[in-house]
């Protein structure tokens, strides 16, 4: 039994997309998926299931393709891949910054496409680093936020409508709901 987050790209926002989490919650329960939970209305879901993530990919994508057609992009990542993924981030990251995000990888991109185009950006008072499971990008100043690459760019490159953004503090909570288990053991 696995404990997994999947994270929901584009609902919810600006009242469009409406999803509503409880139904969500109910509708995956009676997929299979056991122990579900959802933190805020923006696409962050948890739950356990003994299903091989392959499995669960092609089960969700053929489930929100049904539901939730309007969903095309997500993330899927287990505990152990959070883990791994905190286990080897950069200094910087518990820094105290004007901003964090963590663009997280969907199923979906081309990863190493994008890498390159984020890679070939000229950063201006910001950091990165490459993830497994996403970027991870840091700006230093509010004040020069508008003139980052993050901003000046990020909205308007290919991909960008098959990313799902988090900040720092909602990739903390990811962890924290990954590890609630509701009592379960591994």
């Amino acid at each position: 039994m696995k404990r997994y987050a999947l994270l929901v790209r584009g609902i919810n926002v600006g009242g469009k997309n409406k999803v509503v989490m409880a139904q969500l919650r109910q509708e995956l329960t009676e997929l299979g998926l056991e122990k579900v939970e959802t933190y805020i209305n923006s696409g962050n879901i948890f739950f356990t299931s003994t299903d091989a993530k392959a499995r669960l990919v092609e089960k969700l994508e053929v489930f929100f393709a049904v539901h939730y057609p309007f969903i095309q992009s997500f993330s899927l990542l287990s505990q152990e891949d959070y883990e791994a993924e905190v286990e080897n981030l950069p200094v910087w990251w518990n820094e105290d910054l004007a901003r964090k995000d963590v663009l997280f990888y969907t199923e979906i991109l081309d990863v190493d496409q994008v890498i390159e185009k984020v890679d070939s950006l000229k950063l201006e008072n910001e950091v990165l680093h490459f993830g497994k499971l996403g970027i991870f990008w840091g700006k230093y100043s509010e004040e020069s936020y508008y003139e980052t690459a993050y901003h000046k760019y990020l909205l308007k490159m290919p991909f960008y409508r098959q990313i799902t953004i988090r900040n720092a503090k909602t990739f903390d909570k990811i962890g924290q709901m990954l590890k609630n288990n509701k009592g379960d053991t591994q």
